[in-house]
């Protein structure tokens, strides 16, 4: 028996990999049986179930003070393309999604130099007092890690400010690849590795759940993808606060980076399966459509992911600024339905906590 082979046996029964054995199924192990296996997994984790949402994004703004070599969204302050809404604005974008049943507004965006915890705490506010029923997911790691320092609290105390005002969850963005030394490459001036996992620690012990990410595809290593997700998995040990994973793919259009290329889909569908297959304490792994695109993600269901996200209603420019084939992002159900029902699975509308919604 193959040295691959011997391992997924035992992870098929529940095993957990270590970083070793990880790094022997990503480099040998055939793809097809990645994909049985990781399907395997989600099943133990959710049953035939994949889950989808009602949301929408808000980005109040593309200007950023950091200026990460992988990211096509950044605008600096005066640039055409820059954008830098207003609550009012941000208020009257809201109510464009009245009577829509949307169950969670997603707010991230750049880290702008001039808006402070205040400013963030009343948009919270104003987006509430709009849609009191849906949840906010706001703002990743590196925002609020930024905004909260500059407020001169810390992080516990700014994050129960943004609690007080409303806030419910927190995105997984922000995380990047946690090699200090690769980070140090693609975007030397953000907030760090430790500022990442210090944000999502304390907001785990104040009760409030979150998501993480990685972005791969770009000079990593698959040693390097490893080393990110066994960082997870301890922290999710230790805390049990993490949601979701979303593997992120590099995309290369506009960007400094863009001579890279981007990783073909079997590289995304391998990420997907040995993401499920790692994190064996994280309830869910997302297929984000409208960075994978609609074909890519339904096969990703056949690669351990349960969840594709949400409507969107053509309300993110973060991909679609950096090349992403679907440059006005929308799904109805009807489409998320069909597309889970022919992977062989159930779609089942949930809230931003993964309770079922009927």
């Amino acid at each position: 028996m193959e040295k691959w082979e011997e391992i997924l046996t035992r992870v098929a029964e529940g095993e957990r990999l270590t970083s070793t054995d990880a790094l022997t199924l990503w480099q040998d192990a055939p793809l097809w049986r990645l994909g049985e296996v990781a399907v395997m997994r989600k099943r133990a984790k959710s049953g035939d179930r994949v889950f989808y949402n009602k949301n929408f994004h808000i980005e109040p703004t593309n200007i950023c003070v950091f200026n990460c070599k992988f990211c096509s969204y950044r605008r600096p302050r005066g640039s055409a393309e820059a954008w830098d809404y207003t609550l009012e604005q941000i208020e009257d974008k809201v109510r464009s999604y009245e009577g829509k049943g949307a169950t969670e507004m997603h707010i991230v965006g750049g880290v702008h130099p001039d808006h402070d915890l205040d400013f963030y705490c009343e948009l919270i506010r104003r987006v509430k007092a709009i849609l009191p029923t849906a949840a906010v997911k706001a703002y990743t790691a590196i925002e609020l890690s930024y905004m909260i320092k500059k407020s001169g609290l810390t992080t516990a105390e700014g994050l129960k400010r943004l609690i007080e005002a409303g806030m419910e969850a927190i995105p997984g963005g922000g995380a990047e690849i946690f090699d200090e030394e690769l980070r140090s490459q693609i975007c030397p001036d953000k907030g760090s590795t430790a500022e990442w996992f210090e944000v999502h620690r304390t907001a785990h012990e104040l009760g409030l759940k979150t998501n993480a990410t990685m972005l791969y595809g770009h000079i990593e290593k698959v040693e390097h993808r490893i080393d990110h997700l066994m960082r997870l998995r301890e922290l999710q040990d230790v805390t049990g606060g993490f949601n979701a994973f979303i593997p992120l793919k590099y995309r290369n259009f506009g960007n400094s980076m863009s001579e890279i290329g981007e990783v073909p889909i079997v590289d995304d569908l391998r990420t997907l399966a040995m993401s499920r297959l790692i994190l064996d304490n994280v309830p869910h792994i997302k297929a984000y459509w409208v960075m994978y695109g609609k074909q890519t993600t339904e096969m990703a269901l056949s690669f351990g992911a349960d969840d594709i996200d949400g409507t969107i209603e053509d309300s993110t420019k973060i991909y679609s600024m950096a090349g992403a084939a679907d440059q006005r992002p929308t799904m109805s159900v009807d489409e998320m339905h069909a597309m889970v029902e022919r992977a062989g699975f159930r779609a089942v509308e949930r809230d931003t906590h993964y309770n079922e919604i009927e």
